[in-house]
């Protein structure tokens, strides 16, 4: 199993993707805890994958640091940390109507609680001398019209995830990311209502997600299993030559 005996904190684990590299890392063989701000939800999907939960918000540091010595009293250790936390994106409104609020809350609410989640797992990966942090984004950091923030907050993570790699990689800490440009199993009528759009049916909803597929060289979008997967491997021993870089699972939405 690829990640035998490690122990991953997933935050944002109550969300869809984050329930999917739970179960993934589950089934490879992870000791996992899901991390979250909603205790129903995440009491759900700790039903479903075995995994440990503790209701955290990631963007209070003293909770994270608190919740990090946590995990490590319990398990001894951290080896994978994955934030998957909402940045509260606002899309489908031109710039010039958007208000500075909705423009900056993802960059900002964003890179808060990457920042703080990666920080606590590096400072105690660095003390053991290994361990992965994982990110994800869209992949819109060189400008997609009409998606307000998120190419701003895509840009923000990159850059994060390249510096923190070179300044933790001594201390046998890998830093990676994975670009998705939309994983289309976890789109609703409710997400897409929330991040902006129209409210729609579920027919509309399979019409974007057709649209989605047209738009990828593979004419087939990613799915969480293809992400969670894909997350599998980068924290593995078997992903151990990829460090501050950021792998393009999109599909082919654009090359790299």
């Amino acid at each position: 199993m690829l990640l035998k005996d490690k122990v991953a904190v997933v935050y944002g684990g109550a969300g869809a993707l984050g329930a999917g590299v739970a179960r993934e890392y589950a089934r490879a063989g992870a000791r996992v805890f899901l991390a979250g701000r909603t205790e129903a939800t995440l009491r759900e999907v700790a039903a479903a994958t075995g995994a440990a939960f503790d209701v955290v918000d990631a963007e209070d540091e003293a909770a994270v640091e608190a919740h990090a010595t946590a995990v490590v009293e319990r398990a001894g250790r951290i080896d994978v940390s994955f934030n998957l936390v909402p940045r509260g994106d606002l899309q489908g409104v031109p710039l010039t109507e958007m208000s500075v609020a909705d423009y900056t809350r993802p960059v900002v609410r964003g890179i808060t609680c990457q920042f703080i989640t990666a920080r606590a797992a590096a400072r105690r990966m660095a003390a053991q001398g290994s361990g992965v942090i994982l990110a994800l984004d869209s992949g819109s950091h060189n400008g997609t019209p009409m998606l307000g923030g998120t190419g701003a907050a895509d840009g923000a993570l990159n850059a994060l995830v390249r510096q923190l790699a070179q300044e933790v990689g001594p201390s046998g800490v890998r830093v990676c990311g994975i670009w998705t440009a939309g994983v289309t199993d976890t789109l609703t009528p409710e997400k897409l209502t929330a991040a902006g759009a129209p409210a729609m049916d579920e027919a509309a909803v399979a019409g974007i997600r057709a649209h989605l597929d047209s738009l990828r060289m593979t004419r087939r979008s990613p799915r969480i299993a293809d992400i969670a997967a894909l997350a599998a491997f980068l924290a593995s021993d078997a992903g151990a030559a990829l460090t501050g870089t950021w792998v393009n699972a999109t599909a082919g939405m654009f090359p790299s």
